[in-house]
């Protein structure tokens, strides 16, 4: 009978195993891990749990098994002592998934195609689905793994903060909020703005004004693009708000918890304009269009008196240059003369100096 057995496990531990090479475990007891094993089409059962026991307990988070195909009880080994290796990826706030992605691609050494069509199957919108931050991904995974894996943490988030704001979360409304707070990551110079830029971006939307902004026309592959007057005529998009009145469709990059607060609470104001200061460092706010054309009026003056103290530190300094040049033209080149001693003077000198030098 105990032979029986035997040969009965030997047969069940050394049945093959299909698996993806990465896989993830979530923390937790052995039965929830042996529970989320078989949900996951892993047809784990009593005997995998006993083994498992036996064996330690299994690594939690994304695990690197390194083979695909592997025996039953070597799959089980591999739970408990199998850790997958980190790549750090930073997406910063205000970037467009477009670059995002092919970044992703290049760290990880994956499919740059396979990742944005992946990211087109899976993702709800176009952009905005992938929060700003920092993310320490497991090397190994595909590029499916991966787009389910970054939505899904970004997700939860989404859900958290909006049941801690609203008590609930509706994936739809909540994107309302993104976009808005995606124009917001666009435009403001810092995150002590946003909210006044949240403020403007509402009451254009109220008295029906277009919003305006470049920011929107900053999207996907035109994120580092310059908008200029040809690209404001010929953009057909719904991102181009010169000519579309309302928020685009779609996020136009990826945000931050900061923006989508500002978008959600907004400082009341009575602004309608914004305009970038001197120094690019902040926005000088306007509530008339009479006022914005002061402050563009004013900035038009600032940087024309800027052009000509540089033109005029340039020109004093060529002046200086110049002067430097004439003054070493004329300095004369100073003959030393030969010393009125005679040579057989000189001869006992330097024999005299001879002798000195002996003694030193």
């Amino acid at each position: 009978m105990f032979l029986v057995v035997i040969i009965v496990l030997s047969f069940y531990f050394t049945q093959e195993v299909n698996t993806s090479r990465v896989i993830f475990i979530p923390k937790g007891s052995s039965n929830s891990i042996i529970s989320h094993l078989d949900k996951n089409n892993y047809e784990v059962n009593l005997l995998d749990k006993i083994m498992l026991r036996l064996i330690g307990k299994p690594q939690s988070g994304w695990i690197d098994l390194k083979i695909k195909k592997m025996a039953k009880i070597e799959f089980l080994y591999k739970l408990t002592t199998s850790k997958a290796a980190l790549k750090k990826v930073t997406l910063i706030p205000g970037e467009t998934y477009y670059f995002f992605l092919q970044n992703l691609a290049n760290t990880l050494n994956i499919s740059t195609y396979k990742l944005f069509q992946m990211y087109a199957l899976h993702a709800y919108k176009k952009d905005g689905n992938i929060i700003a931050d920092t993310y320490y991904l497991p090397l190994g995974m595909n590029e499916e793994q991966l787009i389910k894996h970054l939505l899904s943490i970004t997700e939860r988030k989404y859900q958290k903060l909006s049941n801690k704001i609203f008590g609930q979360y509706n994936q739809e409304n909540w994107y309302k909020y993104v976009t808005i707070a995606s124009i917001i990551q666009k435009e403001s110079a810092s995150k002590d703005e946003m909210a006044l830029v949240s403020s403007v971006i509402y009451n254009r939307l109220k008295k029906n004004m277009k919003l305006q902004m470049d920011g929107t026309l900053n999207y996907s592959k035109y994120s580092h693009t310059k908008v200029t007057p040809a690209m404001i005529r010929n953009d057909e998009t719904d991102y181009n708000t010169y000519k579309n009145k309302g928020v685009p469709s779609d996020p136009v990059c990826a945000i931050e918890f900061e923006a989508i607060k500002a978008a959600i609470f907004p400082i009341k104001s009575d602004y309608l304009y914004f305009m970038k200061s001197i120094d690019g460092t902040k926005h000088n706010f306007a509530s008339s269009y009479k006022k914005h054309k002061q402050n563009i009026k004013n900035i038009k003056r600032e940087k024309r008196k800027l052009r000509k103290q540089k033109a005029k530190s340039k020109k004093i300094t060529k002046i200086k240059k110049k002067k430097a040049v004439k003054i070493k033209k004329k300095k004369k080149v100073v003959k030393i003369k030969p010393s009125n001693v005679s040579k057989k003077a000189r001869k006992k000198i330097s024999k005299d100096d001879k002798l000195k030098n002996l003694w030193k």
